[in-house]
């Protein structure tokens, strides 16, 4: 899984090999290796230390997964069907009813870049999703009031291409980045909010 992608400083070469591809193999992932990547998940920082993610996962051919496959958009559902696993990430946003936990969302964030980062180590992709159904989600998988719905991942094997309908065949690369120029500002904003090409 290496890329050509290039970086403007020195970096470890994960964060440049590490993507989001849509095309998966169908093979089924092990309850160990799901496991494992939410293992990693738990040990990023969090405000606090209050670690407000919550996690919740289906292994391909079971239920579970069904479930949660249900809850995708359609767009997403046609591609993430042949996932090896599907991971739901949920925030608490408060643990006592009275006091918001503000960093919930920005916590759960920096646990999914942990369970990617591990998944890439095991020679597995994910794929971070904002196409869900979000009303149904805390009604179908019980959610109490203070948990969130951040985001779903569809995890496994990648796949090739060809699997994907045509229009997402042509995106199935690794994306680029904004220059640094555009995104960091030394002490105060300067320049225009650009949208990346």
């Amino acid at each position: 899984m290496t890329t050509l992608r290039t970086s403007e400083y020195p970096i470890d070469k994960q964060f440049l090999e590490r993507w989001s591809p849509r095309a998966f193999t169908q093979q089924p992932l092990t309850e160990e290796q799901v496991l494992t990547v939410l293992e990693a998940a738990r040990w990023a920082p969090s405000a606090s230390n209050l670690q407000p993610w919550r996690f919740f996962y289906g292994l391909r051919g079971t239920p579970e997964f069904d479930t949660l496959l249900s809850l995708l958009v359609p767009f997403n559902e046609g591609w993430a069907k042949d996932a090896g696993a599907l991971i739901f990430i949920a925030s608490v946003t408060s643990f006592d009813g009275q006091r918001q936990n503000i960093t919930n969302s920005f916590d759960a964030g920096s646990a999914f870049m942990s369970l990617s980062l591990q998944a890439h180590s095991l020679g597995l992709v994910a794929h971070g999703m904002a196409g869900i159904e979000y009303d149904k989600v805390p009604v179908v998988l019980q959610f109490p009031e203070n948990l969130k719905l951040e985001a779903a991942v569809a995890i496994g094997y990648q796949g090739d291409a060809s699997s994907l309908p045509d229009f997402l065949q042509t995106r199935e690369a690794p994306s680029t980045r904004q220059p640094l120029s555009d995104i960091v500002f030394n002490g105060h904003f300067t320049g225009e909010l650009k949208v990346p090409a």
